[in-house]
């Protein structure tokens, strides 16, 4: 079970600033809050590194090579950019999905890992970015009084950034620690495949060569191209490809630009194969998806007193 103070004390954050379901950015503490009432479909999105702490009720989340459920009282650290599948399995109005995601920052993290002493010894363990444990007591504690230091201003900037440097802190040294260390630590596979990852990220219309990522990260492309799907859980095309379409819908969402000119800006060639293989990932053709997004938002417009 997850810590009872978390859980009321984001479902009051929730039931203050936040819709009585979905998303809340929460600008003064950076976290995301989420609350669902029943359980939902498939969303595809991106993880980037990251805890997630579920204080109730239970999710998949996964990518075409696996997947995991998180429930109460458990957590995932995401530590590389990973395009996922998601759906929340466990979730009534009476006993809401409720959950918060902290963003972990890469460069506060290595400054601590210098003074975290490997350990030694013992079987190999999951190469996979998403890690799930059971919660941390001392983890969610801190997290609780990072939420309260953020409710007032002095507080926000004197004892806050204390926080949260704990609770990075904790993170090293609670149960999620391999994979975050591994990621880290110079020269490991992890940190490789993390920067091959970020070199894909940093302009997806580019096309990409899996030799030559190969050749970067000091592996051969066979070495590569498997270590890469045991990290990300698909191959250096598919992320890319996922990456773009996900870019792509975001875009899409976001503004009123042309289809042709968003499918040639993430790297296609061909608005026609654009369009099919967006709608073979999200279920919808781009044009039928901007339309209906359009049209919520006109009937939640309208509704408002």
């Amino acid at each position: 079970m997850a810590d009872t103070g978390l859980l009321h004390h984001v479902s009051a954050l929730l039931d203050r600033e936040g819709p009585a379901q979905g998303a809340l950015a929460h600008g003064s503490s950076g976290l995301h809050f989420l609350r669902f009432s029943a359980a939902t479909g498939q969303d595809a999105t991106v993880y980037r590194p990251l805890l997630c702490l579920v204080l109730q009720g239970a999710k998949e989340v996964g990518t075409s090579a696996r997947t995991l459920r998180i429930a109460d009282g458990q957590s995932l650290v995401v530590t590389h950019a990973v395009p996922v599948v998601s759906r929340i399995t466990e979730a009534t109005p009476d006993r809401p999905y409720v959950a918060l995601v902290f963003p972990i920052d890469l460069d506060l993290m290595r400054g601590l890992a210098a003074d975290v002493t490997p350990k030694s010894g013992g079987s190999p363990k999951d190469p996979f970015s998403i890690s799930l444990c059971q919660a941390d007591l001392e983890l969610e504690e801190a997290l609780l009084r990072y939420l309260r230091h953020c409710d007032s201003e002095n507080a926000r900037r004197l004892l806050a950034p204390i926080t949260a440097r704990e609770i990075h802190a904790r993170l090293l040294l609670g149960p999620h620690a391999e994979p975050l260390r591994k990621l880290l630590w110079h020269e490991t596979t992890a940190s490789r495949i993390f920067q091959a990852t970020r070199e894909i990220q940093s302009d997806l219309a580019r096309p990409i060569s899996v030799g030559d990522l190969a050749q970067r990260a000091g592996m051969s492309s066979s070495a590569f191209f498997e270590h890469f799907k045991a990290v990300t859980g698909t191959s250096p095309l598919q992320y890319q490809k996922d990456l773009r379409l996900l870019r792509a819908r975001d875009v899409l969402r976001s503004t009123n630009e042309k289809i042709s000119g968003i499918a040639f800006a993430v790297g296609y060639e061909s608005p026609a194969q654009f369009s099919r293989e967006y709608a073979r990932k999200f279920g919808v053709p781009p044009r039928q998806d901007r339309g209906s997004r359009q049209r919520k938002t006109v009937e939640t417009t309208m509704r408002r007193p």
